[in-house]
């Protein structure tokens, strides 16, 4: 890959307050009572997003799960489409059907996200196995928790995905906890990335709030992928600021807990390091502006959009256009 530029890294500083701001408007609206459902943050999660979407081209594809709002965005989803989605609106993604955790944008390479835990990895899989039946040259990447571990289908995933040599990369933001359970309570296995060895899969364990390291990691995996010598499993240790949902009281984890790691927000980190480098805080305090311009425009179009007809609910549920041929 190419060494990035000063502009480069800025722009990706700019994608990571695009998605903290947005989740910041997510959870306004959810604690409004304007979201359907429970939406799930990736707050504090923003590197790992914007650090391995940044190698990806419009070709190749991104399945996520329940907590998958930033690696959309980072994908290239538009941030009113998404939003939209997220309220229900005619104007989202999928026409206010999916809604948080079932975002799906074909166009851009989101190939879904689901609400079942490790549910995606297989698919991730699928598309992987595709593209190298076809001959094609695009690659899979399949986010997921640590608690997806715990499911058969982790296991039987890597197993063929090496069996088979297959171009995906998975990405495991392991933040500590599944849903509201520390890692040492539901696991004897400490880093994810141990069970990659079972099935000589190249594996890394790399600090998930070090947007550098994420970039640098992931732009090693992805070229071997694309070397045909994937799959590849990243561990990206990171912390999820925000509860579990929004609502999440979070009894489970400490004041202290939660204030130790907010001092290495990865948007903090990366400022400094920007700073370091001679960006000035001026020109990153615009940054941020326009980022937060960007997300309340976005909102406000979002809110004014009209809610699905109802005489429309049937519509892309079935494969025929009409029901005269559906029985019952």
């Amino acid at each position: 890959m190419p060494t990035p530029t000063l502009g480069d890294w800025q722009q990706m500083y700019r994608a990571m307050w695009r998605i903290r701001l947005f989740e910041d408007q997510v959870q306004r609206f959810a604690a409004a009572g304007e979201v359907p459902g429970f939406p799930h943050l990736s707050t504090g999660q923003e590197a790992v997003a914007v650090g391995v979407c940044a190698h990806l081209s419009h070709e190749d594809v991104l399945f996520t799960s329940h907590r998958g709002h930033g690696h959309v965005l980072a994908k290239g989803s538009d941030l009113q489409a998404t939003l939209a989605e997220i309220l229900g609106r005619q104007d989202g993604l999928c026409r206010g059907r999916g809604g948080s955790m079932h975002l799906v944008d074909a166009a851009n390479g989101v190939l879904g996200a689901t609400g079942v835990v490790a549910g995606n990895l297989s698919l991730a899989a699928g598309a992987a196995w595709a593209a190298q039946a076809q001959g094609r040259r695009n690659i899979s990447v399949a986010f997921f928790g640590d608690g997806a571990t715990g499911a058969g289908a982790f296991h039987e995933t890597l197993n063929l995905a090496a069996l088979w040599k297959l171009p995906v990369l998975f990405v495991c933001e392991n933040n500590g906890y599944a849903e509201f359970t520390s890692r040492e309570e539901h696991s004897n296995v400490t880093h994810v990335s141990s069970f990659a060895a079972p099935y000589a899969i190249a594996t890394k364990t790399i600090d998930g709030n070090d947007l550098l390291a994420v970039y640098a990691s992931a732009a090693e995996a992805i070229d071997l992928l694309r070397r045909d010598q994937g799959p590849y499993l990243l561990e990206c240790m990171t912390f999820r600021l925000a509860g579990h949902y929004v609502g999440d009281a979070q009894q489970y984890r400490s004041k202290e807990e939660l204030a130790a790691h907010r001092d290495k927000c990865p948007i903090e980190r990366f400022k400094r390091h920007l700073i370091e480098r001679g960006v000035a805080q001026q020109e990153l305090d615009a940054i941020g502006e326009l980022a937060r311009l960007e997300v309340q425009q976005a909102a406000d179009r979002a809110r004014a959009a009209p809610r699905p007809d109802a005489s429309t609910v049937l519509e892309d549920v079935y494969r025929s256009p009409a029901l005269d041929g559906i029985s019952g």
